[in-house]
């Protein structure tokens, strides 16, 4: 899913603008409180999502995300993070290996921060992309996508991490 915003109208391509650290949060002074089953339903798992996918997404334990890849070449694979740094990379032993030479051998990490996420690029050749623009690090949101090389990867946070924020 691509944002408004985060592609080149003309060619379709990510936008190259760079920045130290992008955060998405809600700009609004209003709150809304939301019970766990409702949180769930309204969460950003969207008509892309294979039941099996939602099935996945809702067993997550606390403290953990999946990332499904949405393009490239092993579209519909999903990488679980569950420590607290996960690498990425075209290296084999990097804990996601991504076999395509658009991806340098150590291009990101992923960081856990108790149950917020975090992306990192290592000083990739083609850069990592949040929502279509091309970062050093962002705190990951539910349902953003992360772009390294030709893979674009949707995350998704643990329900049980998302229901007590959406009823705070």
């Amino acid at each position: 899913m691509t944002r408004a915003g985060g592609t080149n109208e003309a060619d379709g391509e990510p936008s190259t603008a760079t920045t130290s650290h992008a955060h998405v949060g809600n700009t609004n002074d209003s709150t809304i409180g939301f019970s766990r089953e409702a949180a769930a339903q309204l969460s950003a798992v969207d008509a892309d999502t294979t039941a099996e996918e939602q099935e996945a997404i809702a067993a997550l334990p606390s403290g953990s995300a999946l990332l499904i890849v949405r393009r490239g070449p092993n579209s519909g694979a999903r990488f679980l993070l569950d420590t607290d740094v996960t690498t990425v990379g075209r290296h084999p032993n990097a804990d996601i290996f991504l076999d395509d030479v658009t991806v340098s051998r150590k291009h990101a990490e992923f960081l856990r921060h108790g149950t917020a996420f975090e992306v990192k690029d290592l000083s990739s050749l083609n850069g990592t992309y949040f929502d279509g623009v091309r970062i050093e690090t962002a705190l990951l949101s539910d349902g953003a996508e992360v772009q390294i090389g030709k893979f674009r990867l949707t995350f998704y946070a643990s329900r049980r991490d998302l229901a007590p924020l959406a009823s705070s």
